[in-house]
Parts: structure tokens; C-alpha cells; sequence
């Protein structure tokens, strides 16, 4: 698919739209900036400069500066007025280093292109440049105000319509100065100037190459500080996304020493193959949840007409992620208890160390201190066996664990807890309830994740919330959502942005997903070496 074919489906997309896609390094949906915006302008800097070519070139300047610092725009809705104080900049730096010029376009006839020439006669050449020179001789003669429109207006297919709404002027304020400004155009010049403007209009070449001077630059460097604009939400997941992402995956680190210390607890090759198959299970729920994401945003920003349906598909995902993590964990949890059980009959002589003793103290830590008739702390170290009982204390640790205060394992349920199925208040896991729900699903009334199901839900791939959804994907919600798939009654706006409460989100943010990653991996860390260490 051409780059041209496939910009088409960013036309219909407000500003914010494109402005959030840009953020995220998509360069086609800066592209259609682009070609919404190169004949104003293009017609601007013109009116300012006085040379079509030049007029280009500081055009093509403004849009790839755009480009590089478009994080430092705060309000994307006011795209438009952006980048024409860019353009305006650039106008003014042109003049102060053509005042420092002596003799202006001293060497341009020496310097054109050989293939240029190739293609059209030097006289041809020299005929142009004096027309452009006769029109600008015509057209400087008249103050901006007029000017301005005068240019738009035969670049707009002579629309009065077009005009006004490019320079953000009423209809009636439009016609005046169009009028104005034909009067005073010298009658035996007016139609010179029609025929020469309208040959003048930037093409399809002209976005081409801003395309190719972008393609050699890195997307926008860092994201925007969070305020109260709908862009500010593109430009937080620029930062956030990222630590959303970590906090969650910090998890892929807990289930590395979780496999490590799974391994340790093993004592025959069927118990071993039986963790290295779950953990692969629950590898592959995550990799075919990504992927799904990510193929269903790329077809929904191409196709429109089917949007409603992809976003429906991204639930679905999201449903079918979470049934799978519920459904192998309680498979893996009965069958690491079976196994064990019929491998303790079939292979007596692998369990002969003092560690596998069912009522060896070296398989649990129990503290003897008790606040409120529950232990400080409780940790399992070995494999459930039958008759099971989950670890509870006021910190506690094991393949289920309940804690008053923490609690950390398979199923982990606490005011905070941190588990691949978790419960309490502030929970962190693969599947995340609480009242603060993260993970790879975050669920509460605050969800964070790789996708959020919440009151407020805050989202990398998707982020479902009866108020509000934030999301660099799917964003879908009742009152407010910001994302480049978003349904809601207000959708990436400066009012959707204050109901998201982006300003506190950025505060807070960053320095809670830090808190999570930290809870995820420490009791990872140390669960691991003490099981090596006591089940060896």
C-alpha cells in the first residue's frame, strides 16, 4: 500500500486525532497534517516573502521543526494557530538574514539546478522569474490584511467559504477584504495574478518531501507536560505508557525467579515439565493478547467505516485474556497437587531430603510474634501438596497467600497484594482487582495496565471506564475519553481532559508505577533464593 493510499484514511480525523497519532511516531498521520495545511501555509509565508520558491522552502521548514518539537504542544485542538507562529518565526528569521544580504538572489541564477535546466529552457526560466517578480511588484504594494486572503483565495478554488475558515475570520469580515484587496489590484494585473497564484498552489510533491525530511528523524523526543489539553494525553503515554507497561511486565521479571524457584521446589522430570508447560502457557496468553491488540489498532485507524467493531474485538481480547489467566491457574494449582501426589507413590527415592518431608519446617516460615492472633509473617517454600493451606499473616507468601497487610504468590489476596491473580486494594498481578487494579489487566474503581477495566481506567492497548478512559489504543467510556480509538460523550478534548484529571494523573503517576515495579520484583527476588536455598 502507497504512503498516499494509506494517508486517506486519516482524513476524516480531527487535529487532536492526528496530533495524538503523530506523538506516537505514525508519520502518515503527520502527513495529513501536512496536506491540510501546506496551501495556508504555503500562502502565508508567500505573502510574506514574495517568492513562491522561498515561500516553500520556509513552509517545508515549519512543518519538519513541527515534527521534531510537536511534543511541546499543549493544546492540539489549536494546531493550526501552532503552526502558523512557527511559520511566522521563520518568516522573520528569512528577512533578518535577507537584510544582511547585499544584493538579494545575487547568485540564484547561477545556482539552479542542472536538472532543472535540463527540462526547461533558460528562457523559460527567465520568463517565470520576471512574471513572479511583476506579481510580487503588484501584490507587496498592498497591506497583509488584504494580501493574505487575496492569495488564499485563488489557492481555495476562489472558495470565500475556504478562506475564512483558514484564517479564522467570519464570512462577512472574509468578503470585505477580498473586495478591498481587488480593488486594489490594478485592473490590467487582476488577471495575471488569478492565473499565476493558482499555478503557484503546493502539490502532492510538495508533502512528499516534507515525508522524506521526516522519515530521518525520530519521532517526537519526549512527550508534552500534562495539562489540560487533549493532546497532553498522547503526549503522557509517551512517558506513562511506557511505565505502565514496565510495572506490568515487571511481572515477566517475577515470573523468571518465580521459574526459577518453581524448578528448585521440582524433584522429578514430570514435575518439571510440568512447570516449564504452564509457565509457557501463560507466555503464550500474554504474546497472542499483544499481538491481537496491536493488529486491531493498525486495521481500525485504516478502516473507519468498521471502527465500532474493532473496538468490540478489543474487548473480547481482553475478556478472553482474563478467562484464560483464571482457567491455568486453577488447572496449574490442582495439577502441581496431583503430580506431586502420584509422583511421591511412583518415585519415592526422589523425595528423600529432609526439605520434602510434609511436616518439615524447612518448607514454611512461620513468625512467632502475633499482632491480633495472626502471625508477622507467613512464607511457603514448597510445592501445595493435599491438604493444603494458603499462607495468612500480616505479610504473607506462598502459591495462595492471604495477607492482612501484604500478601505475595499465585493467588494473593490483601489490601496489597501482588500475585498473578490478585485481590485487595491496592493489587498488581497479571489480573489485577482492587481497588487500584494493575497489571496486565488492571480492575477497580482506578485500573491501570497493559488494558484497564475501571470507573476511571488508564490504558496502554485498551482501557474500558464507566467515566472516563485513557488509552494510546482503544479508549471507550461513558462521560470522557482520550485515545486514538475513543468513544464517549467527550472524546479528546480540553473537557474530556479535565474529567480525566490528566494534570494529577501526571503528578502521581510516575512515581506510583516505580512503587509497583519494586513491590512486583523484591519479593520475587527473595522468594526464589530462599526456596533455592531451603529446597535444594
Amino acid at each position: 500500500m502507497s504512503i498516499f493510499r494509506r494517508k486517506k484514511s486519516f482524513t476524516e480525523m480531527s487535529d487532536v486525532n492526528l496530533v495524538i497519532s503523530s506523538l506516537g511516531g505514525d508519520r502518515d498521520a503527520f502527513c495529513q497534517i501536512v496536506s491540510r495545511y501546506q496551501n495556508l501555509l504555503c500562502s502565508l509565508a508567500y505573502s510574506s516573502v514574495g517568492d513562491v520558491k522561498y515561500s516553500e522552502d520556509i513552509a517545508q521548514e515549519t512543518f519538519i521543526e513541527a515534527w521534531k518539537s510537536l511534543d511541546s504542544l499543549k493544546e492540539p485542538a489549536k494546531l493550526k494557530s501552532w503552526l502558523c507562529g512557527i511559520l511566522r518565526f521563520k518568516v522573520s528569521r528569512y528577512r533578518r538574514k535577507e537584510n544582511t544580504q547585499p544584493i538579494k538572489n545575487a547568485s540564484e541564477f547561477e545556482e539552479h539546478n542542472v536538472e532543472e535546466n535540463h527540462f526547461q529552457p533558460m528562457d523559460d526560466l527567465a520568463i517565470r522569474e520576471q512574471e513572479q517578480n511583476l506579481l510580487w511588484k503588484t501584490l507587496d504594494q498592498m497591506d497583509d490584511t488584504y494580501r493574505e486572503p487575496l492569495i488564499l483565495f485563488y489557492r481555495e478554488q476562489q472558495s470565500v467559504e475556504r478562506v475564512a475558515a483558514e484564517l479564522d475570520l467570519s464570512l462577512d469580515t472574509t468578503k470585505q477584504r477580498l473586495s478591498r484587496g481587488r480593488k486594489l489590484l490594478k485592473r490590467a494585473m487582476i488577471s495575471f495574478v488569478e492565473d499565476t497564484l493558482s499555478k503557484s498552489k503546493p502539490g502532492v510533491d510538495f508533502t512528499a518531501s516534507v515525508l522524506s525530511a521526516i522519515s530521518l528523524l525520530s519521532p517526537p523526543a519526549k512527550a508534552a507536560l500534562l495539562g489540560t489539553s487533549a493532546a497532553k494525553g498522547g503526549s503522557m503515554f509517551k512517558i506513562s505508557s511506557i511505565l505502565v507497561v514496565l510495572a506490568s511486565l515487571s511481572g515477566v521479571v517475577s515470573s523468571y525467579f518465580g521459574v526459577k524457584a518453581a524448578l528448585s521446589q521440582s524433584r522429578t522430570t514430570r514435575e518439571k515439565k510440568q512447570v516449564i508447560l504452564y509457565v509457557s502457557a501463560f507466555f503464550i496468553s500474554v504474546i497472542v493478547y499483544v499481538i491481537a491488540n496491536i493488529v486491531l489498532k493498525r486495521f481500525a485507524l485504516l478502516s473507519a467505516d468498521n471502527i465500532y467493531l474493532y473496538s468490540l474485538a478489543s474487548q473480547l481480547i481482553v475478556l478472553a485474556f482474563i478467562l484464560s489467566n483464571f482457567y491455568l491457574f486453577y488447572r496449574m494449582f490442582k495439577q502441581i497437587i496431583l503430580v506431586r501426589m502420584q509422583e511421591r507413590i511412583l518415585n519415592p527415592s526422589a523425595f528423600h531430603r529432609q526439605s520434602d518431608q510434609k511436616d518439615s519446617s524447612l518448607r514454611e516460615y512461620k513468625s512467632k510474634i502475633k499482632l491480633f492472633g495472626a502471625p508477622l509473617f507467613h512464607f511457603q517454600f514448597g510445592n501445595p501438596e493435599d491438604n493444603y493451606k494458603p499462607a495468612y499473616a500480616w505479610v504473607a507468601g506462598g502459591s495462595k497467600a492471604y495477607g492482612l497487610l501484604f500478601a505475595w504468590g499465585g493467588l494473593a489476596v490483601a489490601p496489597i497484594s501482588v500475585g498473578i491473580v490478585s485481590f485487595g486494594i491496592v493489587t498488581v498481578g497479571s489480573i489485577g482487582i482492587g481497588l487500584i487494579g494493575i497489571g496486565t489487566v488492571g480492575i477497580g474503581l482506578v485500573g491501570m495496565g497493559a488494558s484497564a477495566i475501571a470507573y476511571k481506567a488508564y490504558g496502554s492497548f485498551s482501557a474500558l471506564g464507566w467515566e472516563s478512559a485513557l488509552s494510546n489504543g482503544f479508549s471507550i467510556a461513558n462521560d470522557a475519553a482520550i485515545g486514538p480509538i475513543a468513544h464517549a460523550n467527550l472524546t479528546n478534548n480540553k473537557e474530556a481532559a479535565e474529567i480525566i484529571n490528566l494534570a494529577f494523573v501526571g503528578q502521581s503517576h510516575q512515581w506510583f508505577l516505580a512503587f509497583i515495579a519494586v513491590i512486583i520484583i523484591i519479593p520475587a527476588v527473595w522468594h526464589s533464593y530462599k526456596v533455592q536455598q531451603r529446597m535444594k
